[in-house]
């Protein structure tokens, strides 16, 4: 293995403990570079993974030094974590009481599929609405929010901030990948929304909905790619996939499963992706619904994550300093640029959907994904 490698390949070994409570040996990637493993950890927001992987590792003994600088992230998050579900628990009660139905969709309900999960990395509150009671919901808790953020009325989206958190409101949850894919997301929302496809979490003393493991796949998956193609996404968010199958490997439809994928016209990116959890993230192949383990799937998932690595958790690894430096045409056009060089790179994975999300990228002036969970 290429010495510039081998911090890479100790990364996901550790990864792979976390995620799995197996075992992790690291004696091949010796000296391992912590500095960098720590570091690798952060840009993805999976330092509570990896924190956990340390405590499966066989075959060599970590320095304390190392292991505390992991344990003094955990400690925050658990913090973080406990503090944000009491949040959550006195939002939705307040909108309950208010007869308003909302679905918590990622995030803290996802968070529920993990071993520890007070150690995954928290991110935003996402509710998914529909439209009667998104409405319901701004006229509610906007004059509550310390701040407010200029709402998306055509994808009828409302950022909120309530001191340290923010809230989400999602009245439709189009990943804009193509109409195909739209369409499907609606009819689940729907069902989602308004009818019983959903499951129940205990949150304290408040029952929290959360999509059903059917939908809640789908809508996992498609945030996956809304981001990845439209600024970058982390390991985070593909880890937050792969417990959600396994956690519910026994519920899942997967006859549906595949019936909606190729409704959607997204069997190409599943696959791909499907590649990367079990080749990369150690995910077993009887859990991950339609896994190919064809030269070509893992060729994509490479590729992958070569990008992921590059780009960091939503993109964070990229310099978006000439927002402020550039007047609006020439930051423009260096967005521009970024997203075309980005489109290349798509086109090496995905050829056939690259083409049909770069115009929509184009047409809505260069921007990217929505700031998610």
């Amino acid at each position: 293995m290429a010495k510039e490698n081998r911090h890479t390949s100790a990364f996901f070994a550790l990864m792979r403990a976390g995620l799995w409570e197996t075992g992790a040996r690291l004696g091949v990637y010796a000296p391992v570079d912590w500095e960098a493993i720590y570091n690798l950890a952060l840009e993805q927001s999976v330092a509570g993974i990896v924190a956990a992987g340390l405590d499966q590792v066989e075959d060599l003994k970590v320095a304390r030094q190392d292991a505390l600088r992991f344990v003094q992230q955990v400690i925050p998050l658990e913090k973080r974590n406990s503090d944000m579900n009491a949040f959550i628990s006195e939002l939705v009660g307040k909108l309950q009481l208010d007869g308003i139905r909302a679905v918590l969709i990622k995030g803290q309900g996802v968070a529920q599929c993990y071993s520890k999960p007070l150690w995954r990395m928290s991110g935003d509150v996402d509710l998914l609405l529909d439209q009667e009671n998104y409405n319901k919901a701004k006229e509610l808790l906007l004059p509550m929010a310390s701040a407010v953020e200029r709402e998306h009325p055509r994808n009828l989206h409302q950022g909120l901030e309530f001191g340290k958190w923010v809230v989400e409101l999602h009245g439709s949850y189009h990943a804009n990948i193509s109409k195909r894919s739209a369409a499907v997301l609606d009819r689940l929302q729907g069902e989602t929304c308004t009818g019983d496809a959903t499951r129940t979490w205990r949150n304290g003393e408040v029952d929290i909905l959360l999509p059903s493991p059917d939908n809640d796949t789908l809508f996992i998956f498609s945030h996956i790619l809304q981001h990845f193609f439209f600024g970058g996404i982390g390991l985070r968010q593909v880890c937050d996939w792969c417990r959600l199958l396994w956690t519910y490997r026994e519920n899942i439809d997967r006859q549906l499963l595949e019936s909606r994928i190729k409704e959607m016209g997204l069997m190409t990116e599943w696959k791909a992706f499907a590649a990367l959890a079990v080749k990369w993230l150690g995910m077993s192949e009887e859990a991950m619904p339609l896994y190919d383990a064809s030269a070509r799937w893992e060729r994509k998932a490479s590729r992958i994550v070569k990008f992921i690595l590059k780009v960091g958790n939503f993109g964070h690894n990229r310099d978006i300093s000439y927002h402020q430096k550039y007047p609006f045409v020439i930051y423009k056009a260096i967005s521009l640029a970024r997203h075309t060089g980005d489109f290349f790179r798509y086109l090496t994975i995905f050829p056939l959907d690259s083409f049909g999300v770069y115009f929509r990228m184009l047409a809505s002036g260069f921007e990217t994904a929505a700031k998610g969970e």
